[in-house]
């Protein structure tokens, strides 16, 4: 597993979300303690500290807008772009998996060199069994290409740390489980979304140390197997911009109680809803699709959050029904209540959802 050291950085950023809060929705309880900060990078002068090193990184370029960040994904041609990187971590950057920025596997930072999508043979990367991506097969419109690379995941590297409350293993395919490496595609500004989103929760007095990704990446032929049983075919999950998400910080394996009426259900996700509408009204850039889900398992209802450019709303959920699309403007929800789950009703490939808290 990859580093520790501590310091707060993204202070600025989480205090301009608390002072939104409080303007738009009145006087919020204090803020629950944050998830322990860990691999957090040091700053000294404004650049980033490698082993003692200055190293001349741009360091808002990785740590994004909340300041949680602590994985940059560069394809080979990026790289060429960050010459810094190559005199900190060597020629060695150049060879596809994680760096970490420093001399040890303890420093504060890693670069995250991507395998490149030429090196996908038919339907497997590497022995791993991916399948192929729309764009593959047909005419794909924009914000559906085929990924430009991926992320090699080596057993000893799942536990590294994406961001505060996330690591690499959080994303991996729930398949294929002795087969490594394993790889992954994912977006940058999915983790920084769901860093801003956890800190608007946290000034609505939301505790948020514990954050369980039900789904994050799913690879094209994992996701087929769901199709039909609550996966889109054109899932955004099979392109790294979309995670499946409950509130855990108890750690009972279900969705928390947001909204502190005493219960969980559907209502809770409102809550969700309204500290996503803040992030995307203060970041444009980071708009996408919220997904709100009655509880098909033990893990009660959920949310799904993506990065796809374009604003989307939709609730889902319950036996046999797939989710419904809902207007740019607004939802279709026909009730706060919560759907009994009674006998798990995620099937297949969603099956997933049936196995609590991971």
């Amino acid at each position: 597993m990859l580093l520790a050291g501590v310091v707060v950085v993204g202070a600025a950023s989480r205090a301009v979300i608390a002072g939104e809060v409080r303007a738009a929705f009145g006087a919020a309880p204090a803020p629950s303690p944050r998830a322990e900060l860990v691999n957090v990078p040091v700053v000294r002068n404004g650049a980033l500290v490698a082993d003692g090193a200055l190293a001349a990184v741009d360091l808002a370029s990785f740590t994004g807008r909340s300041g949680d960040l602590r994985m940059r994904f560069l394809s080979l041609a990026e790289l060429d772009g960050v010459p810094a990187l190559a005199r900190v971590v060597g020629e060695a950057v150049r060879t596809p998996g994680i760096h970490a920025l420093g001399r040890s596997a303890d420093s504060a930072y890693a670069v995250v060199t991507l395998t490149p999508w030429q090196r996908k043979l038919g339907s497997h990367v590497n022995g791993y069994h991916m399948g192929f991506w729309p764009g593959e097969r047909r005419a794909v419109g924009e914000g559906y290409e085929n990924p430009e690379g991926f992320i090699e995941v080596q057993r000893h590297h799942a536990e590294a740390r994406l961001s505060t409350h996330f690591t690499l293993r959080d994303f991996l395919t729930h398949d294929q489980a002795h087969v490594w490496p394993k790889y992954l595609v994912l977006r940058e500004e999915l983790i920084d979304k769901l860093e801003l989103v956890l800190d608007a929760l946290a000034s609505f007095g939301v505790a948020t140390e514990h954050v369980v990704v039900l789904s994050g990446f799913r690879s094209p032929q994992y996701n087929a197997r769901g199709a039909g049983e609550g996966m889109a075919r054109s899932s955004r999950h099979q392109f790294g911009d979309a995670a499946d998400i409950i509130i855990d910080a108890d750690r009972d394996g279900r969705m928390d109680d947001l909204n502190l009426d005493g219960r969980v259900d559907f209502s809770d996700l409102r809550v969700l809803d309204r500290a996503v509408g803040l992030v995307e009204h203060k970041h444009p850039d980071l708009v996408g699709g919220l997904g709100l889900y009655h509880e098909m398992g033990p893990s009660g209802p959920f949310a799904h959050i993506d990065v796809r450019g374009t604003r989307a709303r939709w609730t889902g959920g319950g036996r046999g029904r797939a989710p419904r699309a809902g207007a740019s403007g607004g939802w279709h929800v026909t009730s706060w209540a919560a759907r009994p789950s009674g006998k798990c009703q995620a099937e297949g490939a969603m099956a997933v959802l049936c196995q609590g808290s991971r």
